[in-house]
């Protein structure tokens, strides 16, 4: 059992570090007031490896695997929040459903372009009706000639707003059940595609959440990602890993909140010495520092698991819930050490709480991860 990173993840994780330091904590509190991420900050992230992680070489990615990917996440994350999730959803989400499903020619037309930031993907899933129950989506494709006709309507979109191509979920049966579905290629250019303003969130505000609606949005036959009848099951495959990535995010604000606190511990004086010579602060930190690295093997654990072709989903779903809940109480646990301070926008902890909520709902809620660790135990006990 290795819990130590290799030397290459080593080096991925250095990378993101440094880039997260320079290009990413001096400017986040000022994204996150603004509502926005700047388009030369993806570039850059493109440029500098960040995005195409878990690409293949042969399509101009790094060739790594979901282990690194985490890496990268914890540390942009770190930061901010948003930024991590404009990754998550373009390189975990988007990305990987083409890479997963995709035939070669759609690999070789966009994960280079998605590597590289020269376009940012999207994906597709929920509806305003309709959120952890996939099952009952309304959007549908259907056949006419050589292609498809899109019409519905799809809600909370990441990278909606400046996405190039859209991975899209949509309802090509209407048989019920997990084959009713399929996924589709479509570029942000068709006619009949239309993109509604951002959300205004709590947090991860950096980050375009918006609603697409498709009006007879028409495409090619070679927009079908995967097999006709594949797209639920496809989008699944997707989430699992997606979860993962997710819980790494939550490690990466956890983890910012733990460090903001020990230095706030180790400048702030009070009643003669420094705050961190309190025993109540000493057993607060204590017990933020164990769930912080309690949460971050679970995640590699998860990570790892996929990453040798034995997909543990019941880990991912664990990792998940544990690691977003451990950011929240590890949030505000770090907002009462800073005192006044804490509850300000001048400390960025305040901003990591609010950014991290997200991850309790998001991809999953935490209500749904414990329905999935519940039944994916009974069913082992059972067997």
């Amino acid at each position: 059992m290795q819990f130590a990173l290799p030397e290459d993840l080593v080096a991925f994780r250095d990378l993101a570090r440094d880039f997260a330091q320079k290009h990413i904590a001096p400017f986040a509190r000022k994204w996150d007031a603004e509502k926005w991420l700047p388009d030369e900050t993806i570039k850059k992230m493109g440029e500098a490896g960040l995005l195409g992680v878990t690409i293949p070489e042969e399509y101009g990615g790094a060739g790594q695997g979901l282990l690194a990917m985490t890496v990268v996440v914890e540390e942009i994350a770190r930061h901010c929040g948003a930024t991590a999730l404009m990754i998550a959803a373009h390189s975990g989400l988007c990305t990987n459903h083409i890479k997963l499903a995709g035939n070669d020619a759609q690999k070789r037309k966009y994960l280079p372009q998605l590597a590289d930031a020269k376009i940012v993907g999207a994906w597709c899933l929920s509806e305003p009706h309709c959120g952890t129950d996939a099952a009952a989506l309304t959007t549908r494709a259907e056949k006419d000639g050589n292609g498809w006709v899109i019409n519905g309507q799809k809600m909370w979109i990441t990278n909606g707003k400046r996405a190039g191509v859209f991975v899209v979920i949509a309802r090509t049966s209407p048989q019920p059940g997990a084959r009713a579905f399929s996924a589709f290629i479509v570029e942000r250019s068709v006619k009949g595609l239309e993109v509604g303003e951002p959300e205004d969130k709590m947090g991860m505000r950096a980050s375009d959440t918006v609603p697409l609606s498709f009006e007879n949005v028409r495409v090619g036959e070679d927009a079908l990602c995967g097999k006709l009848g594949d797209g639920y099951v496809d989008a699944l495959r997707v989430l699992d890993r997606g979860r993962v990535t997710i819980a790494s995010l939550s490690l990466g604000l956890g983890r910012g909140c733990l460090e903001e606190a020990v230095k706030y511990a180790a400048e702030r004086k009070a009643f003669g010495k420094p705050l961190h010579a309190n025993q109540a602060i000493q057993m607060k930190l204590a017990d933020m520092e164990t769930q912080v690295e309690a949460a971050r093997i679970l995640v590699r654990q998860a990570a790892s698991t996929f990453d040798a072709g034995r997909g543990d989903k019941q880990a991912a779903s664990t990792a998940k819930l544990f690691a977003s809940e451990m950011a929240s109480r590890v949030g505000w646990d770090s907002i009462q050490i800073h005192g006044g301070a804490g509850y300000t926008k001048d400390i960025c902890v305040e901003r990591l709480v609010r950014d991290n909520k997200l991850c309790e709902i998001g991809e999953g809620s935490s209500e749904v991860q414990r329905m999935l660790i519940a039944r994916a135990e009974f069913q082992k006990r059972s067997a």
